[in-house]
């Protein structure tokens, strides 16, 4: 190296060097990112029961977390878990990898009874930046929809996904930002139709898929690992109690 070579007259190309070979590597790393995300979602199937005899019933609708994208197989997804858990309960599964609120009312559409029914969505409206307006009025339809298929409804959508390693600042704080208003029409949308909304929702500082990125995300940095949906899944059964609900529920 020659002396000299860092002198302010060399230093302007030496960052634009440097900042070339950031954005190179950023994007090389979102690239791969993106393939396993794809890789993981062909991989995936979305968990149904029909155990015979079933004592409930419950409506799976949502998007690749609640198919259990990420998960090693679908025993390890939230479906799963609650299928381990109540094997007399009857599960259809409607939930389709991409959807958004939108795609999910048009899953919740039909005249058949529940015992149950549990969202799982809300990440690709963050993500594919859906409008405020359209997605509060998505969110009031699901809500709506789901309160008529069954007399207890549970939604649950995604964490922060700002903190998702996926994403790097600053598109992580705009993420993140999205995260919390989505998370804010979805608590109002529960609250004016009678469901229980579950909140994944921390500040970085807090969440513990930001602290422990290598267990509980699958390698896409997106979704959530077998360890992510067993915590999700210990979520929604603290704050709604879905395990003892179903339970006490008769079939349909």
């Amino acid at each position: 190296m020659k002396p000299g070579f860092f002198s302010a007259r060399h230093l302007p190309r030496a960052l634009w060097a440097v900042a070339a070979l950031t954005i190179a590597a950023v994007a090389g790393q979102a690239a791969w990112r993106i393939k396993q995300s794809v890789d993981l979602a062909r991989q995936s199937e979305p968990l149904q029961a029909s155990p015979a005899g079933a004592t409930a019933s419950l409506l799976i609708a949502g998007d690749s977390t609640a198919v259990g994208t990420g998960a090693s197989s679908a025993a390890h997804s939230v479906a799963g878990l609650i299928a381990s858990n109540h094997p007399g309960l009857r599960i259809v599964n409607r939930a389709s990898d991409g959807a958004r609120f939108a795609d999910i009312a048009r899953q919740l559409e039909g005249d058949g009874r529940f015992d149950a029914v549990l969202v799982l969505g809300g990440g690709n409206d963050v993500i594919r930046l859906t409008a405020q307006d359209a997605l509060a009025q998505d969110i009031a339809r699901v809500a709506r929809l789901a309160t008529a298929r069954a007399p207890l409804v549970v939604i649950m959508p995604p964490g922060n996904v700002g903190n998702a390693p996926f994403f790097m600042a600053p598109l992580s704080w705009l993420m993140a930002k999205r995260s919390r208003a989505m998370h804010g029409l979805v608590r109002q949308a529960a609250a004016d139709h009678g469901a229980f909304y579950v909140s994944l929702y921390k500040d970085k500082a807090d969440d513990p898929f930001a602290q422990r990125p290598d267990e509980l995300n699958a390698r896409d940095g997106l979704h959530p690992s077998d360890a992510g949906y067993r915590l999700w899944y210990d979520a929604l059964n603290a704050q709604a109690g879905l395990a003892e609900r179903l339970a006490g529920s008769k079939g349909n």
